[in-house]
């Protein structure tokens, strides 16, 4: 038993506010560069020489943050959390060094993966940081701060990589990382006082987070390659595919049997996590999917400015942020959630059909009334997901299980800036170098990978016709093919069993299949200074 469950530090308010300045603002660089890039796109793929590319600049950060996050959970469960989040932060900030300084695209990518590597400790650590020092019956609010940065982000990203993109340079879509992560670095190294732990000598499982690496990645590659620089019958494709199912069975059988497995297999015993999970990874495909290409769209097709565009982009979160606190609300007084994300993704089929419904020649004042309803959505749901996960494991469970949870959501977010972004850019690569005639390509325009909305404004009109349709025909057909998705996804939740909200930070739901295998109460009892069975007839009483 270690000191810090022996005896739990209790940090005071203004502890607790002092060490949120920086878990606010690591937070926020981990989302922020998510959607940072959406509005600068089009110019960086045209000052580059790189629309074939794209989709990498999202893409890249995206999968190598999914990789670390259950590294960085387990880690910090097996080293202590403090000076590892120093070092993701320290991380990030190299990468953003990288990609700023870069002059093609694969630096750009180079310094994006590295962000990547970073920035998957900074959501996870972040939240695991809160569990630390504040109690399970306070932390409600903290962590609704945290869902309130990334809401924030998802606004503030679009609009000030357009700000950017008009005035100083994309370049600057990464300097701002520079300073922003020494405040958090300052924050956490003065303010965070972590308790200390007897730990001993730490069992890493190197053989699961290699394989679950090599999986999450094969999977991505094989999902954004497949159908554009790849047939889906070439050798390169079926071997990603073979390689995700065979990384994907020998993680099973390394998890099984690792003293401290990197994601525990007892997690997939509930119902409640595998259904929450599945339908995130889903819900996520559609977000970020949308996420990382709409902005485009507002301004090849719209003909705004990258700054007009992350402006457009607000009635999304507008939307989704207000819906979020009030169904938040609701379900703490209440009690009852299930409701919440079955009506939510129903919303967020509706809004993708609607977005899928889109032309040149309607108003941007109907797209932006997609766009909210589709935020409406996506704001029944993200929240209440994470809840019913959480609630569904011990309060000593709730870190790993998070963990787990974001990371099969940022698979759904890797999914679907790959597979959205390869679609739309093979569409929009062959549908350009279809219909732009060479007089065009002579006046100015080198092809479909140099096009900026810079250039598309000074063509003459019949070109511009061309260019504009063809990213409308490329990118709607995308949005319709996703609402399946969301349709899989409610009838996923419609079989989440409503368990009870704890009320009390005492009070500790022990799944039954927890108790059946001696592995798993065994893996219970090294990591909770409470014995198992004394859990267990706490919740049957």
């Amino acid at each position: 038993m270690t000191p810090e469950h022996a005896q739990p530090h209790v940090a005071d308010r203004r502890e607790i506010l002092l060490v949120m300045v920086g878990l606010m603002t690591a937070m926020l660089l981990s989302a922020l560069d998510q959607t940072i890039f959406s509005t600068a796109l089009p110019t960086i793929v045209g000052e580059l020489d790189g629309v074939d590319h794209m989709l990498w600049v999202t893409t890249a950060y995206i999968l190598a943050a999914t990789v670390m996050m259950p590294v960085y959970g387990k880690l910090g469960d097996l080293i202590g959390r403090k000076s590892l989040f120093i070092g993701a932060i320290a991380v990030f900030i190299v990468g953003s060094v990288v990609g700023a300084l870069a002059t093609a695209m694969p630096e750009l990518i180079a310094g994006r993966a590295i962000q990547g590597l970073g920035g998957g400790g900074l959501m996870i650590l972040s939240q695991a940081v809160i569990a630390d020092i504040v109690p399970a019956r306070e932390r409600a609010r903290y962590m609704g701060l945290m869902g309130a940065a990334f809401a924030v982000s998802s606004v503030v990203g679009p609009l000030l990589g357009g700000w950017f993109t008009d005035g100083p340079g994309w370049q600057w879509c990464l300097w701002i990382n520079v300073p922003l992560g020494l405040v958090a670095i300052l924050s956490v190294s003065i303010f965070l006082h972590p308790n200390p732990q007897d730990r001993g000598r730490p069992t890493l499982d190197v053989a699961g987070m290699i394989l679950l690496a090599i999986a999450a990645s094969s999977l991505v590659l094989f999902t954004s390659w497949g159908g554009g620089h790849y047939e889906w019958t070439s050798p390169v494709i079926l071997g990603l595919i073979a390689l995700t199912v065979v990384a994907g069975v020998l993680f099973v059988l390394v998890e099984r049997r690792a003293a401290e497995p990197v994601m525990p297999l007892l997690l997939f015993r509930e119902r409640n996590f595998n259904l929450t999970t599945a339908a995130g990874l889903m819900i996520g495909v559609a977000m970020f999917g949308t996420l990382a290409y709409m902005p485009t769209y507002l301004q090849m097709v719209g003909q705004v400015g990258a700054t007009e565009a992350g402006l457009l982009m607000i009635p999304m979160m507008g939307a989704m942020l207000p819906t979020s606190i009030i169904v938040g609300n609701t379900v703490s007084r209440t009690g009852r959630y299930k409701r919440y994300p079955i009506v939510g993704s129903a919303i967020v089929a509706v809004g993708l059909f609607l977005l899928s419904t889109m032309t040149p020649d309607r108003g941007l004042w109907l797209t932006c009334v997609y766009l909210a309803v589709f935020g409406m959505g996506l704001g029944m749901m993200m929240q209440t997901l994470v809840l019913i996960v959480q609630n569904t494991f011990p309060i000593t469970m709730v870190g790993t299980a998070t963990a787990a949870n974001n990371f099969f959501r940022q698979i759904g977010a890797s999914l679907g800036a790959a597979i959205v972004g390869s679609v739309f850019t093979n569409n929009l690569v062959s549908l350009l170098t279809e219909r732009i005639p060479p007089d065009v390509a002579a006046g100015g325009v080198d092809g479909a990978n140099s096009i900026t909305p810079e250039i598309v404004g000074t063509l003459p009109q019949q070109a511009q016709d061309i260019i504009i349709g063809s990213y409308n025909d490329a990118l709607t057909p995308v949005f319709l093919a996703i609402v399946p998705l969301a349709l899989v996804a409610l009838v996923l939740l419609v079989f989440v069993t409503e368990v009870p909200l704890r009320t009390s930070s005492r009070e500790d739901a022990v799944p039954e299949s927890f108790e059946v295998d001696g592995g798993s109460s065994a893996y219970l009892e090294r990591h909770d200074g409470d014995d198992v069975g004394e859990r267990s007839g706490a919740a049957q009483a």
